[in-house]
């Protein structure tokens, strides 16, 4: 196995392009794992933590544009990014350790494919948008967009993603993002879910996404418990519809942390408490 240092952008396409089976190298907490045990056999590690822009957290058109590069750690300790979007940042810092954290980078935990993974429910929620770079430039491409199944994205094999943007988030907005766990800390989503509304003036819910994890191949969004919660002020009968609606979208599997009935039920619980926490954070009264 090579392993190369890339100095921009354009030449880790190019090494993408011209060998079939590498792998890039950002926090490398999946990756050196996989390597480890073996399910993971590439010919050459393409590491991009020194290209220019990659490791920047940078205020973009009233949002924040998120490099590839980034750490758990470092998502964690940017005030206006936690003040803006406290439901993504929450979600990033539950991936791991505080070790971990030092490392991971919330678009490798994007780009993984793993249905449980934190950030990529409140990412959806947020309205993210990736920024993906290969061959033929640079193209954006919605979060959502991006997600094929477990392990899977849309990505083509000479393609990366160099940043994500969290979009402009309204004055009367808040998000919020919360998972079930068998342990008290470092374990994967059993079910989770993110949740991002916007009020009017008067507390009325104006606009909602609502997301969940690790009951589906993917991460999902659920329009329908979104439309519940829109016209609200998350009296009982819209979180219940809400909760309802989450519960029709979710299709687990049975495994030895969870069984697709546990899953189902708790997903409508999760999205529930999380709208909650949104509402009174975009300065709602509950």
């Amino acid at each position: 196995m090579r392993y190369v240092v890339a100095k921009d952008c354009p030449e880790a396409v190019a090494l993408l392009n011209a060998n079939n089976g590498a792998r890039l190298l950002a926090g490398g907490t999946d990756l050196l794992v996989q390597l480890k045990q073996g399910a993971a056999k590439p010919n050459i590690l393409i590491d991009i933590k020194k290209i220019d822009g990659f490791g920047n957290i940078a205020a973009e058109e009233g949002g924040f544009r998120i490099g590839a590069t980034v750490s758990g750690a470092e998502i964690g300790a940017h005030i206006a990014l936690k003040a803006a979007w406290p439901g993504v940042v929450e979600a990033v810092e539950l991936i791991g350790s505080t070790q971990v954290q030092g490392r991971a980078t919330m678009v490798g935990n994007l780009c993984n494919g793993s249905p449980a993974a934190d950030s990529v429910p409140a990412m959806l929620a947020a309205g993210a948008v990736a920024r993906v770079e290969g061959p033929g430039g640079a193209r954006d491409v919605p979060v959502a967009d991006l997600l094929k199944g477990p392990g899977r994205t849309a990505l083509g094999s000479a393609e990366l993603v160099s940043s994500v943007l969290l979009p402009k988030r309204g004055a009367r907005a808040g998000d919020a993002y919360l998972r079930f766990i068998p342990r008290t800390e470092m374990d994967i989503a059993v079910a989770s879910a993110g949740v991002n509304l916007e009020l009017d003036a008067g507390g009325v819910v104006v606009a909602a996404r609502v997301a969940l994890g690790a009951v589906a191949p993917t991460a999902i969004l659920v329009p329908e418990a979104a439309a519940a919660l829109v016209g609200s002020r998350l009296e009982a009968s819209a979180l219940d519809a809400c909760a309802t609606a989450c519960e029709a979208a979710s299709n687990p599997i049975d495994d030895k942390r969870g069984t697709a009935e546990f899953r189902t039920r708790i997903a409508g619980v999760m999205a529930t408490r999380a709208a909650k926490t949104a509402y009174t954070r975009a300065g709602g009264s509950l």
